[in-house]
């Protein structure tokens, strides 16, 4: 699937960001890696982005989802079949 703006902010080593990487593959879309410190002191694009440090964070276009469930539940409800 292509046109999409999502933008994931996320670590390799996170079981969190693993999981929506899974769905987002699942569901065949496009989207950019934003690759974070493991360091949560260091995650000031993301604390501007969402409020907060944790990860993943995705953005769609105007919207921002900062946990796994809802972003899963999301991407579900917009993508899938």
């Amino acid at each position: 699937m292509t046109g999409t703006d999502i933008v994931l902010y996320q670590a390799e080593w996170c079981a969190y960001c693993a999981r929506v990487r899974a769905k987002m593959t699942e569901l065949l879309l496009d989207y950019k890696i934003v690759n974070v410190p493991r360091d949560h002191a260091q995650r000031k694009l993301v604390k501007e982005i969402s409020g907060q440090t944790g990860i993943p964070v995705m953005v769609d276009g105007d919207a921002v989802f900062d946990d796994d469930d809802v972003i899963i539940a999301y991407l579900q409800k917009k993508f899938g079949k």
